[in-house]
């Protein structure tokens, strides 16, 4: 048979598939304990969290519009990091918040020892109103390895730790609005303040849980 009258067959492909590793198994098949007490370089986690600031930052017009960016990068974090969280908790404190101190508390130890290494710095309730509650950090990671220029003194990349908060509030049913404020002191410079500001409704229904006591 002449060369020319041959005639290229189809050649049919196999559907892709995921790799998995050799063992067979995934990340969905490892112990959620077992990376409970891992950490995370400092360079890497720079490195990681410098350039989600210079992602958003060429996406924005604004210094407020840079915070919002960065608070709703960390929201889904917060809600994911709930469930983690609690499951990890001794089982008779595992237990999802659902009043708005024990929720501060949580937030204020267990979650920022996750995170951080340490528990935050204090918990304050607002004296001018009812429904604001501050956390503060007096030297925030995320603030470490951020160089801001002058012209944009008032940013506060704190706002992706802000939507990690909000995330937990809004995951045990206390919906909150929650912000990153510079706080700085003579002593303490970089001090931020969380500001957490629970929607009325939640504030409503404490009271009335505090009236059946």
């Amino acid at each position: 048979m002449a060369p020319s009258s041959l005639q290229p067959s189809a050649v049919q492909r196999a559907p892709q598939q995921l790799r998995t590793p050799s063992n067979r198994k995934t990340i969905y098949d490892r112990n959620l304990n077992r990376t409970r007490t891992a950490e995370l370089s400092r360079a890497s986690f720079a490195y990681l969290f410098c350039e989600m600031v210079s992602y958003a930052q060429k996406r924005v017009t604004g210094i407020q519009d840079l915070e919002r960016k960065l608070n709703e990068q960390g929201y889904p974090l917060g809600l994911r990091l709930l469930p983690l969280l609690l499951y990890r908790e001794p089982p008779r404190t595992s237990v999802r918040p659902n009043r708005i101190l024990p929720l501060l508390q949580f937030v204020h130890s267990p979650f920022w020892r996750h995170l951080f290494g340490r528990t935050a710095d204090a918990i304050e309730h607002s004296s001018t109103a009812d429904n604001e509650y501050m956390i503060s950090d007096n030297e925030p990671l995320v603030n470490q390895y951020i160089s801001v220029p002058k012209e944009m003194n008032q940013l506060n990349c704190a706002a992706y730790v802000a939507g990690m908060i909000e995330g937990v509030c809004d995951g045990c049913g206390l919906k909150a609005a929650v912000s990153a404020h510079n706080g700085g002191t003579e002593m303490w410079p970089g001090k931020t303040v969380f500001l957490i500001r629970f929607d009325e409704g939640v504030v409503e229904r404490e009271g009335l849980l505090d009236a059946k006591k």
